[in-house]
């Protein structure tokens, strides 16, 4: 290995340095907007009076980000609550079986997460009006399941492949169902990669905007559609903008947290063990 010369390491880390701050800065930005009184908000200045009035403005109405919030919550807990059952199941059965048409439906799946959304909307709005589903919780869960189970069936089936298959075949031997060897045999050996799949199925679910922007008017508006709301006649009210928008970023930067020690080990865990 050669050795790097000093501008080079400098002009590397001058590089990652801008990234990161271009990363950072609109986040850093919104966060100080949200502790801002209105006069503050276009003063280009670092220096101001913080206040928290703005994080119990938006509890009221008639914002109600507090409904928006349980409405969030809820879709997408009953979202992982079906979508990783059922994606374990279906990339448990790609990666151990052969059967017809395999490659094919398996790269039709993971063509339907190149189908731009506004492409599919209007189906889903007729059948929705027809079904009665519209402005409802069920209906963003049914449109975020066919979102997101997709990409959770490509992912663990990555991490399952990477479990040996000698193992089924030893519990097959004891006696094991199929259904007892993907609970107690391959779901704890890729657990790493379960939890990194949730994560990620979770962030989606809980950024979605388009879909429930679509599809919902007033019961079961999220919290990303609630911003909208806060465009008025006085223009866009950024400080309670912003507010709104640190709890829809904590939730998700928590759970990118989280997935951080999984990652690694999900990549290579499986294997290993």
């Amino acid at each position: 290995m050669t050795a790097r010369s000093p501008l080079a390491t400098a002009l590397q880390s001058a590089v990652l340095l801008l990234f990161f701050g271009m990363i950072v800065f609109p986040i850093a930005w919104m966060m100080l907007t949200a502790f801002k009184l209105p006069r503050d908000v276009y003063q280009l200045q670092l220096g101001f009076s913080p206040t928290v009035q703005n994080f119990g403005i938006v509890f009221e109405a008639p914002w109600n980000i507090g409904l928006r919030i349980v409405n969030s919550m809820i879709v997408a807990f009953f979202t992982l609550a079906i979508a990783i059952p059922a994606a374990i199941l279906s990339a448990y059965s790609f990666s151990r079986f052969e059967f017809t048409f395999k490659r094919g439906l398996f790269f039709l799946m993971l063509a339907t997460q190149f189908i731009p959304a506004v492409v599919i909307i209007l189906p889903f709005y007729l059948m929705f009006r027809d079904l009665g589903l519209l402005d409802t919780r069920t209906g963003l869960v049914i449109v975020n399941l066919a979102i997101v189970t997709p990409f959770a069936v490509w992912m663990l089936k990555g991490y399952f492949d990477a479990v040996p298959i000698e193992c089924d075949e030893a519990a097959l031997i004891d006696g094991a169902s199929r259904l007892a060897i993907i609970t107690r045999v391959i779901v704890p050996m890729a657990l790493p990669g379960v939890i990194v799949a949730s994560v990620f199925c979770f962030i989606l679910t809980w950024n979605e905007f388009i879909f429930a922007l679509i599809l919902t008017r007033d019961k079961a508006v999220t919290l990303q559609v609630g911003l909208v709301s806060f465009r008025t006649e006085r223009g866009d009210l950024w400080e309670l903008m912003a507010a709104a928008g640190v709890f829809i970023t904590v939730p998700a930067f928590i759970a990118a947290v989280a997935i951080q020690k999984h990652f690694e080990a999900g990549l290579t865990g499986g294997a290993v063990k």
